[in-house]
């Protein structure tokens, strides 16, 4: 999949699925499937052999699983509304994510 909108840090309001209407932070982005992992959004459980390294006890693990990227709204952290990402160029060469919403247009990254 090509570069995503949505980096690691950023506040995300789900908008299609089992978790609608919540809000995460994003733990981890996978650009090559274009799935992302929300905290505490999403969990699922994983049945594990005792492991001597990894877990001696075994038993059930709950861990966050990934969603799809187009399931999850950037938030604006100016007007706290989910919003479509656009991107301002900026004098020295670079881009900036900003926000799209006709209320606000603020930057969502520090120039």
């Amino acid at each position: 999949m090509s570069k995503m909108k949505i980096k690691k840090g950023d506040q995300v309001k789900v908008v299609s699925g089992k978790e609608t209407g919540k809000t995460a932070k994003v733990m981890r982005v996978d650009t090559e499937h274009g799935r992302v992992v929300l905290e505490r959004l999403n969990i699922m459980k994983k049945h594990t052999k005792p492991n001597p390294k990894k877990n001696p006890q075994g038993g059930v693990i709950e861990r966050e699983a990934p969603i799809d990227a187009s399931n999850v709204m950037l938030v604006c952290p100016a007007c706290g509304e989910p919003t479509r990402v656009g991107y301002r160029l900026l004098d020295g060469g670079g881009k900036v994510r900003k926000c799209r919403r006709e209320d606000c247009g603020k930057d969502i990254d520090k120039a």
